[in-house]
């Protein structure tokens, strides 16, 4: 029997989870006509089947027609739902994992021109910022309504064999009529006493215990301080934290700590990349030591060490490691087997979340496998027949492409022409608040050495170079150089980030890429004193970037002053004395405008180094060719161009063209993966 904190199993009412990690209620928005289909399934059921105790499904389930999805939710007020989510369960039931699903009316949080363009409703009138609906203010049928749509959907979730739900109440329709900053309603579920405020909660509780029973299991995820002006303080949550328990209607407790209506708000909830680990854990320990009840918790505790922490503690009764399972999903088994040191580190770049809530479906930056289980499984199969791959370039795409070539068994060289690996991503990691981007880099290497990858570094691969290793595959990952678009009196974010460039002291910061490259040199240029303008043509600022990721470079770059300019584009360059004039002009209009300045840096993304690929193809098999039919369902590359050719030839990456981390990863995976 393990002593581990985290493998001791849990009793929850009636039903004992196998150990104490959980994955906590997300959207990974893979439902297809708002229904959790084999997508969906295969994501949690690949994580059951890894040994975690708890997959909570459906982060924001919808219970209400009028509640319509902000980001690809599950319909929990269809009948469909229902056979939908029994083979979900009975899957992840048969790996030993329990399943539950969060259930919540979506309030203002949403928008009234999506699903039947019903008005969202709301106890208060505020609008929330981040979906920009105004409420209609609830009348006392919606609230009945509404009540009984709750009920309904947790009828459903029983029905489909599920062990239990959890409502969400925290920035959705349940916690506007407890929070004083957004109840403007009148009467028994007005805004005076918490006992008034907190009526609709406990009617809907009693309304669900009518229909599944007391053993069902029913918990609540909620903010229980909102660390907002007028909203719930911690003293009134540890208040409503007590009344749950004494009720008798609530088995378990997950706590939230802030508020979720802005970017910038959500961001302090769910914490990304550079900012602090586990920020919320010792207020959810003193819920926990509050009410002497089952309490839950997740905000970045992405790292085994802490999550074992929270156990050991007493802090919590189970942990939550959630974006850390789409990074590997394979962390218990890792853990059970003593593998703890070959985990896939969450790094927090929160590619996950924010693509989401851009109206995409999650991905993860650090591993492409995650909901994508169905076509590429995180199991890489043996190759049956062993070859040697040459890869040129030791950034994520080329150490991804090394690891996946050396699972499958095949005898694997590298090339890299700098001092250590990492590519583009050492430069990313030059911003403190980015250094984790490096653990992408440490993991592959780790990984490759384990598998017996045989690296050259220094090397600065020819063709000749190349050849000499006698390849039957050759992939060439080098990546980029940075394209300053042709204003030659510009320089790079990169020469910036590099050092290679002094900052100047007064700097215009030309954004065409919209990624973090100009983000960056902004914060170092105004790090070292100079007065900074970043200028985009886009009418959004760092379109690449996304809302949560951006909200740390926020912080830092408007406490330096620095100016954000939409809608303006630098049309051309020329120099007067020491000084730069920009000629700046707009797609909407004929206007036209000067900047006089110390100098002029430009982030256009960056061109394929591909000259080596181009030297290379009269030699291969292929050309280069890649058939895309192939690639996009798994198949061998069999294209023959060349029967004299001595090896096939593949370019990944920002050697093709300029794209972002994961779709260099994304690159090297389906491609190498059926080498």
């Amino acid at each position: 029997m393990s002593t581990d904190p985290l493998l001791q199993p849990y009793t929850l009412k009636h039903l004992t989870l196998k150990n104490r990690l959980m994955i906590t209620s997300h959207e990974p928005a893979y439902a297809e006509d708002g229904m959790p289909k084999e997508r969906y399934r295969a994501y949690h059921a690949e994580r059951a089947r890894a040994g975690v105790a708890l997959t909570m499904t459906a982060g924001s389930a919808s219970v209400s027609r009028d509640s319509p999805p902000a980001f690809n939710n599950i319909l929990a007020w269809k009948d469909e739902v229902v056979g939908w989510m029994r083979a979900l369960a009975d899957e992840c039931h048969d790996h030993g994992a329990a399943v539950m699903i969060q259930l919540t009316h979506l309030g203002r949080r949403t928008r009234w021109d999506r699903g039947d363009w019903l008005p969202v409703v709301s106890a208060g009138y505020a609008r929330e910022p981040a979906h920009r609906a105004f409420p209609k203010l609830m009348e006392d049928w919606d609230i009945a309504r509404i009540i009984s749509d709750y009920a309904d959907a947790a009828e459903r979730m029983q029905a489909a064999g599920l062990d239990g739900i959890e409502l969400e109440a925290y920035g959705h329709l349940m916690d506007s009529f407890w929070s004083p900053a957004l109840n403007d309603l009148d009467g028994p579920y007005g805004r005076g006493s918490l006992e008034d405020r907190m009526h609709f909660a406990f009617d809907v509780l009693r309304a669900i215990r009518a229909r599944v029973g007391k053993e069902f299991i029913v918990g609540i995820r909620y903010a229980a301080d909102e660390a907002m002006p007028n909203g719930v303080t911690r003293e009134e949550g540890m208040e409503i934290s007590r009344r749950f328990k004494a009720s008798g209607l609530v088995d378990f407790l997950n706590i939230i700590r802030g508020h979720i209506e802005t970017d910038a708000a959500l961001t302090d909830v769910i914490p990304v990349q550079g900012m602090k680990s586990a920020p919320h854990l010792d207020f959810a320990g003193e819920v926990r030591a509050e009410t002497a009840f089952p309490t839950f918790h997740v905000a970045r505790i992405q790292d085994v060490a802490t999550a074992r922490h929270a156990i050991a503690s007493g802090k919590l009764d189970m942990v939550g490691m959630t974006r850390a399972h789409p990074a590997d999903p394979h962390i218990v088994a890792k853990i059970l087997r003593g593998e703890e040191d070959r985990i896939r580190p969450c790094v927090g770049a929160n590619y996950c979340l924010d693509r989401i809530y851009m109206g995409g479906a999650a991905h993860c930056l650090h591993n492409p496998s995650s909901g994508r289980e169905l076509e590429q499984p995180h199991a890489i199969a043996r190759a049956s027949e062993r070859r040697r791959v040459v890869i040129v370039g030791a950034g994520p795409a080329g150490l991804e492409a090394a690891r996946v070539a050396a699972e499958r068994g095949h005898e694997v060289i590298v090339h890299e022409a700098a001092n250590d690996p990492g590519g583009q991503v050492r430069l990313t990691a030059q911003t403190a608040r980015r250094a984790e981007m490096m653990s992408l880099i440490d993991w592959r290497v780790a990984e490759c050495d384990r598998l017996g990858v045989r690296f050259r570094f220094n090397s600065f691969a020819e063709a000749d170079t190349v050849t000499a290793e006698a390849p039957d595959v050759v992939i060439v990952a080098t990546g980029g150089l940075p394209d300053t678009g042709g204003f030659d009196l510009a320089v790079s974010a990169w020469d910036i980030l590099s050092g290679d460039v002094r900052p100047g002291s007064e700097v215009l910061i030309y954004d065409e890429a919209g990624d973090f490259a100009a983000l960056q040199a902004a914060e170092r240029i105004a790090e070292s004193g100079g007065r900074v303008e970043i200028m985009t043509r886009d009418r959004t600022f760092a379109p690449e970037v996304m809302g949560m990721s951006l909200t740390p470079a926020m912080r830092a770059l408007q406490a330096r002053d620095v100016t954000f300019t939409v809608a303006w584009k630098l049309d051309a360059l020329r120099r007067e004395g020491n000084r730069l004039v920009a000629a700046i002009g707009t797609d909407y209009s004929a206007a036209a405008r000067e900047r006089r300045v110390d100098q002029v840096v430009v982030n256009h993304g960056t061109r394929p180094l591909d000259d080596l690929y181009f030297a290379l193809r009269p030699g291969s098999v292929n050309l280069g060719e890649v058939e895309y039919e192939a690639l996009v369902a798994s198949r061998p590359q069999t294209v023959m161009r060349n029967p004299q050719g001595a090896y096939r030839l593949f370019r990944i990456g920002d050697a093709v063209a300029a794209r972002n981390t994961h779709a260099a990863i994304y690159d090297a995976l389906r491609l190498v993966r059926t080498v």
